[in-house]
């Protein structure tokens, strides 16, 4: 159960009251709302990372599941799980990111980002043996995109843990809308 009462999209004001016209239907977001005018700049990230970015999305959500993981967000491991599979990802490879990366299903690059992802979330700046060799595959803007998602998703984990935000019941809409996600 969440620590302080869900805010009332109705009662948002400002950039937020318009912020909440276009926003899905989640509990993130509700909690979110007493943060005021911050909405709109946490939603622009976001939007950022999930819809603008150039990185392969099913290695953004690799690493999106595995920060979760690795931050004990239950919340973000279920909601990004959901867009995992909804982009085709199969459940044996969703289940592999919590074994870590070592799990036999990866290909070398979803190796690489689970590794890298890994020292990332636990010593803040990645090693010379996870950052280079995905400095060479992914470029320095798609790894730039890389490590913005995995500290963007660190720090929601940290909020949703925080605050407790709960899960949605089982059959919720959410009218969540990402490039080739249905919601």
């Amino acid at each position: 159960m969440a620590r302080i009462p869900y805010f009332d999209p109705a009662q948002a004001t400002g950039r937020a009251a318009k912020v909440y016209e276009k926003l899905p239907n989640l509990n993130i977001f509700r909690m979110l709302g007493h943060s005021g005018d911050m909405l709109d700049g946490f939603i622009k990230l976001g939007n950022a990372i999930l819809i603008h970015g150039e990185l392969d999305p099913v290695l953004r959500e690799i690493a999106i599941v595995r920060t979760g993981i690795l931050r004990g967000s239950s919340y973000e491991v279920y909601q990004h799980e959901a867009i995992s599979r909804k982009l085709g990802m199969s459940d044996e490879l969703i289940k592999a990111i919590h074994e870590g990366p070592e799990a036999k299903i990866f290909d070398e690059t979803q190796r690489e980002v689970m590794r890298f992802t890994d020292d990332v979330v636990k010593n803040t700046r990645a090693s010379d043996a996870t950052f280079n060799p995905l400095v060479e595959k992914l470029g320095y803007k798609q790894l730039q995109e890389l490590v913005i998602a995995i500290g963007f998703y660190s720090l929601v984990s940290n909020f949703l843990e925080t605050f407790d935000v709960d899960i949605e019941e089982p059959g919720h809409k959410s009218g969540l809308k990402l490039p080739g996600v249905e919601g």
